[in-house]
């Protein structure tokens, strides 16, 4: 089945124990499960037999989204967890299992990732390099330097949205025994698939484009055979997985992902031509420029005619009073801390996303004072276009 298939119909219509078949996943709210003979419970905790046994460990609702995430991909298997973050750490922990611990990680990421490496990681004697992993070279050295257990970087770095050539870095990462994580939260699965370029472990936060109605917390690890074990153990024993209800919503939600995601990435291209040519935009980022600097890149590994739903803007000669009151004369573009969303969501990065983030990193990492990221939703885009040209024009 071709991606647009796969959102509406993989994982659902289960037809085991079943003498009517529900036409959409049920929510599995039971937290422990029984079978007709201790027997064959004995195999499901054992491992010989497929099966839920405790929540923990597995949830029928979870499963279903789990199969369907691990479709979306194409991996080997799929953990549903409580948050994007939740599902960051694990990533890293499976990754370092049996491996050195040391990660080399870009520089240009979110800000609480960095706090997860800095102030999580860190502290369990995980050594953090971090390095501008669109430069190859310095990449490369980095890597050869640092003998990592594992290699981190964003498929679309937030809110920047520089585009790393992630076959050559997965092709570093195998070179030095390292595992690759890549958190394509930004781009979802019909944009790229990391695991098909050589990454071992995929991250959404689930949060975002997945469920795409800002009503969900969660996240979602999608790992190739290497991994996926070492994923489902750290699970099984600290927990950190996703709730029914909030599997179902996931799932629900992917079901109209090809939809809403090709209408933003539609939006998002023609807000960007019209916010550079704005008088009051001093610049834009979107990887539809011809001049982005990774446009190579972009070109060879995204889909055929599709950027991403995001762009980021900088707004000519302003502090950071002024973007605050630009974000209050917003009407219709909500001014919150999110994306992805069915709605337009504009974050301003000092203040939310790399808030603890020190000034001087934030201006290395490219972030000024006067920039604010726009995650474009559904709604007509001369709609979108005119609440910021107000916002932008009023004095």
């Amino acid at each position: 089945m071709k991606f647009e298939s796969q959102v509406v119909h993989v994982g659902d219509r289960k037809r085991e124990r079943m003498t009517a078949i529900p036409s959409t996943t049920p929510i599995h709210l039971a937290t422990t499960y029984f079978y007709d003979t201790a027997e064959q419970l004995d195999r499901i905790f054992g491992h010989e037999e497929e099966g839920p046994s405790y929540s923990r460990y597995e949830n029928p609702t979870n499963s279903a989204l789990e199969e369907l995430t691990t479709v979306l991909e194409n991996g080997h298997g799929s953990l549903a967890t409580c948050s994007g973050m939740t599902a960051l750490q694990l990533a890293f922990q499976a990754a370092l299992i049996d491996k050195p611990h040391s990660i080399v990680s870009s520089s240009s990421i979110y800000g609480a990732t960095i706090k997860l490496l800095d102030q999580v990681m860190e502290p369990f004697d995980v050594n953090v390099k971090y390095v501008d992993i669109c430069d190859l070279a310095a990449a490369e050295k980095a890597i050869a330097t640092e003998k990592p257990g594992c290699v981190f970087l964003e498929s679309i770095s937030n809110p920047i949205l520089r585009v790393a050539d992630i076959p050559k870095i997965a092709a570093l990462s195998k070179a030095a025994g390292a595992s690759l994580v890549v958190d394509s939260t930004f781009a979802c699965p019909m944009l790229m698939r990391p695991l098909d370029m050589g990454a071992n472990i995929v991250v959404h936060s689930a949060t975002k484009y997945l469920s795409g109605h800002g009503d969900v917390l969660g996240g979602i690890i999608v790992s190739d055979a290497e991994h996926h074990e070492n994923v489902r153990m750290l699970s099984r024993i600290a927990g950190g997985t996703l709730g029914p209800f909030e599997s179902y919503l996931t799932m629900r939600g992917i079901k109209t992902l090809a939809l809403r995601y090709e209408r933003q990435c539609q939006n998002a291209r023609k807000l960007a031509e019209c916010l550079r040519s704005h008088a009051a935009v001093e610049r834009v980022y979107y990887c539809a420029d011809p001049n982005h600097p990774d446009a190579a890149t972009i070109k060879e590994l995204f889909a055929p005619n599709l950027y991403g739903a995001i762009l980021a803007f900088e707004i000519k000669d302003a502090d950071k009073a002024a973007v605050l009151r630009f974000m209050t004369r917003l009407k219709m573009v909500v001014p919150g801390t999110s994306l992805g969303d069915v709605h337009t969501l504009l974050l301003y990065p000092a203040m939310a996303s790399h808030r603890d983030v020190a000034p001087k990193m934030r201006e290395r990492m490219g972030i000024r004072e006067n920039l604010v990221r726009v995650a474009v939703g559904i709604e007509a885009v001369e709609d979108i276009y005119a609440d910021l040209d107000a916002a932008l024009r009023t004095p």
